[in-house]
């Protein structure tokens, strides 16, 4: 059927914007230069993260919010690195032992760079008690010193028990030292026959009459006389025992504090600093009151039975002196900035590590504390994805907390802790660090409104687009970022041509003829892929042509990337990902979908759909069919029927019905059954981008007008008729391009879009030139009375001042339907009811001429 509309198709060049290579200031991009570090196309973020960055209060952490692929992080680098102080060194920080209560280290800050000199200071003071100490044990001094002692110790033991034998000389009796297990004790024994006897042989004896029992008696009564006394000395001498071990334990406390004080002074010198020296003094104490360890370390010692053995090794017994260095920020040029890849617990905020001892039970000690990401960029920046660290158990609880009291106390995040508790409590950590998260805007929204914390800890949010406008100075900073990707990834320099093809695939991927992409990344990846297609061409001697065109010889490496370079890397991608959109063209073509791309059809248009494959999308023309019949039910969704739609379908379809009340419905009631169906559709189907294409099969099925099948259609619909914008107008357009071209061009067939989406178009190089060869076409619509004319080639009419259309037009047609199923519904009806009244009028005179029955009944 031909067209009689006015509407006249799209001329070629409103179909893609290109860039003219002549009109860039450069051959390639090997003499083009620029900014370094030029940060392109996102002026709202970068002010919103230049203030965060500017405004050090408590809660002004930054939430950067834009699509993966929008160069967010390294755009967040390139600031940090600039707006970092490169003086601002943060402090070191160390754990060391707390003497009085192990289980609280303590925290210990220095100056950047001193903390490793205060390790570095104290095991060196370490190295001298483990050398010197058993030296200073053996010295002259020392012995001399230990056995002046022992002289005047034997001394007076001495005279004790040289008083003890004047007091019981001539008595019988006699001193002697007795075996008390491990003791010897002195102990007085009758004298017999000059020998001493126990007392017990003594009195057994007597009992045979062979000592005199007076002897006997008197003896005992001596000895008991002289035990007291002999026990009050012993008492004396066991206390000047333990005064003798006393002077010697101070004899070697003040030996080993003296030559440890004198080694301790470096270190007290060199760090004058009151917790410091705190510490200095409580580890003094601590080694003093443990000196037997030290002296026994790595030394033999004499163990039960006499066997000797091995003393405690040096590092076991020095490690409670050692120095936990936390953190190191020496040789650190500024504030740290870091990237935390892998947000786990233990990496963000550290962990407290065991170990398993000899019996197989948990051991830590203040050694083991570990600092992660969030400490190590105390005084700096902290980079994390958030999704990554949201979906970690425990961080995001954690980092709340310590964002919010600027303190951290690091732990072991366990799980399982009632089973393995660690049981140390660290001093907690002051931090002033700025935390930078990375998120899509969906993920900020979701926590904003249910987490009330966010506000409070990331008062920023910055804000990155994924485009930006289309100028003559966006499109060199465009340009300069092809340059500085070349050069840092090594690639080959882009010609004029490679570098407008570029920006023109930039401003396909960002849907809008006035804008180009911010995907940078995935920019930069078409970059290295077209420039392997360069020297690919290079290896086989075909220079500057497009890729495959030379003969194999050559390996002249290709001078620069062209636009066919760029080109064969945008189809080479293309073909890695579209087996699908194949397996469906294939289905197509041997007619197991049904698609027809000639001839007309009544209540029948082909539609437009967009597969989205997650890393790439394509068109197809979908089948949609309308019927209509006479009823009250209205339109009847199919796919809602059968719970295969979404909320937008639905609600499309709803407008449908509002269009047709408002057309044809204002003097009347509108009663109507009709169905809408896509045909073979198999699996969920959401959007209202095919609601002017159901309208227009159902315009088509009510005026019994064929629509033509030749130009498929897409764009959604209001009750007033217009139609409205879509998306993917680029791939619905060559899905069906697709379609006609292996069922054969006609030079008739094309697609039909809103014109709303003209500014959107960015088609591929072959669907233009279709067009410009008038072999395809692409029609713009504003209204359905526009869209219905194209497809039927029927005016579409104009409502005169009586309600009323042209008889002949599309809508006289339809208002015609309506009147007619409108009137067979109430002829029907009517029927019915006259039916009814009937069957009741016969029953009423048969019970009158037979009333005996109707009595008999009653009985």
């Amino acid at each position: 059927m031909a067209a009689k509309t006015t509407i006249a198709p799209l001329p070629a060049d409103k179909l893609r914007w290109e860039l003219d290579p002549a009109t860039l200031p450069f051959a390639d991009t090997s003499g083009f230069d620029g900014p370094e570090d030029e940060i392109i196309g996102q002026k709202r973020g970068v002010e919103a993260f230049r203030f965060g960055l500017g405004l050090r209060k408590k809660g002004y952490n930054i939430f950067v919010t834009g699509s993966p692929g929008s160069g967010r992080l390294s755009t967040v680098k390139k600031l940090l690195a600039e707006m970092a102080d490169r003086k601002a060194v943060p402090s070191d920080l160390c754990y060391v032992n707390n003497f009085k209560n192990e289980e609280a280290p303590i925290l210990l800050r220095f100056p950047a760079g001193d903390g490793a000199r205060f390790r570095k200071a104290l095991h060196e003071f370490l190295e001298a008690v483990k050398r010197e100490v058993p030296q200073l044990f053996e010295s002259e001094e020392y012995i001399a010193r230990k056995n002046a002692i022992a002289e005047a110790h034997e001394k007076k033991v001495l005279e004790f028990y040289k008083a003890v034998e004047e007091k019981v000389k001539d008595t019988g009796l006699v001193v002697v030292k007795m075996q008390m297990g491990p003791m010897q004790r002195p102990d007085v024994v009758p004298l017999v026959d000059g020998e001493p006897k126990r007392l017990i042989d003594v009195e057994e004896m007597v009992n045979n009459g062979r000592f005199p029992r007076e002897e006997f008696e008197r003896l005992s009564n001596k000895r008991m006389e002289l035990k007291e006394q002999i026990d009050h000395i012993v008492h004396e001498v066991r206390e000047l025992q333990k005064e003798v071990a006393r002077k010697h334990e101070e004899v070697d406390k003040l030996m080993f504090l003296s030559l440890a004080k004198e080694f301790l002074q470096p270190v007290r010198d060199g760090f004058e600093d009151e917790k410091v020296n705190a510490f200095l003094d409580a580890l003094l104490e601590n080694m003093v009151e443990n000196l037997d360890g030290l002296r026994a370390m790595g030394t033999a010692q004499v163990g039960p039975g006499g066997m000797p053995i091995m003393g405690p090794p040096p590092e076991l017994v020095l490690r409670p002196y050692e120095v936990n260095l936390l953190v190191d920020n020496h040789g650190k040029k500024g504030q740290p900035v870091i990237v935390e890849s892998f947000p786990t617990y233990r990496n963000l905020f550290g962990s407290i590590e065991r170990i398993s001892d000899r019996s197989g039970g948990w051991r830590t000690d203040f050694t083991k504390i570990k600092a992660g990401s969030f400490v190590k960029a105390n005084g700096g920046f902290l980079v994390i994805n958030l999704l990554d660290a949201i979906m970690e158990p425990g961080v995001w609880q954690t980092l709340k907390r310590s964002l919010k009291t600027e303190k951290i106390e690091i732990e072991t995040y366990d799980p399982f802790y009632f089973f393995s508790a660690t049981g140390l409590k660290p001093e907690s950590i002051d931090m002033d660090v700025k935390v930078v998260v990375l998120g899509d805007p969906y993920l900020y929204h979701i926590l904003r409104h249910y987490d009330p914390d966010l506000p409070k800890i990331f008062k920023v949010r910055a804000d990155f687009e994924h485009s930006m406008d289309r100028t003559e100075d966006t499109v060199l900073q465009m340009a300069r970022f092809i340059k500085r990707e070349a050069d840092k990834e090594g690639l080959l320099p882009f010609d004029a041509s490679g570098v407008a093809a570029v920006v023109e695939q930039a401003v396909r991927m960002a849907g809008r003829r006035e804008k180009l992409s911010t995907a940078f990344p995935a920019l930069a990846d078409l970059l290295g892929e077209a420039d392997y297609f360069a020297r690919v061409d290079a290896e086989n001697g075909n220079g500057k042509g497009g890729p495959g065109k030379g003969k194999k010889g050559g390996k002249a490496k290709a001078p620069t990337v062209s636009a066919a370079h760029v080109s064969a890397a945008i189809e080479a991608k293309i073909y890695r990902s579209n087996q699908v959109e194949e397996r469906i063209q294939e289905m197509i073509d041997r007619g197991s979908l049904f698609v027809d791309t000639d001839g007309a059809v009544t209540g029948q248009v082909n539609g437009l759909a967009v597969y989205s494959m997650g890393d790439y999308a394509f068109g197809k023309p979908s089948r949609i069919t309308a019927a209509v019949s006479m009823g009250k039910e209205g339109i009847i969704n199919i796919e809602r029927e059968a719970e295969m739609s979404g909320p937008t379908h639905n609600k499309g379809m709803l407008i449908l019905s509002g269009y047709l009340r408002r057309m044809f419905a204002q003097n009347r009631p509108l009663t109507l059954a009709a169905s809408l169906a896509f045909e073979q559709s198999y699996g969920g189907i959401d959007g209202d981008s095919a609601s002017s294409t159901e309208l227009y099969a159902l315009l088509s099925a009510l005026a019994d007008l064929p629509l033509r099948q030749d130009v498929a259609v897409t764009g959604s619909v209001n009750q007033k008729g217009e139609v409205q914008p879509i998306g993917g107008v680029n791939e619905k357009i060559e899905g069906f391009y697709l379609c006609c071209r292996h069922a054969g061009l006609t030079g008739r067939q094309g697609v039909m879009i809103p014109a709303s989406n003209v500014e959107d178009l960015m088609l591929k190089p072959e669907v233009v030139e279709a067009v410009r060869a008038k072999k395809f076409h692409i029609w713009a619509v504003k209204t359905i009375d526009q869209g219905i004319e194209l497809l039927t080639g029927v005016k579409a009419g104009e409502r005169a001042k009586d309600g009323t259309y042209p008889k002949t037009s599309v809508y006289g047609r339809v208002d015609g339907k309506l009147r007619e199923l409108a009137e067979g519904l109430r002829d029907f009806g009517s029927k019915e009811d006259n039916g009814k009244d009937a069957g009741k009028g016969k029953a009423r005179t048969a019970a009158k001429k037979t009333p005996g029955k109707k009595a008999k009944a009653g009985k």
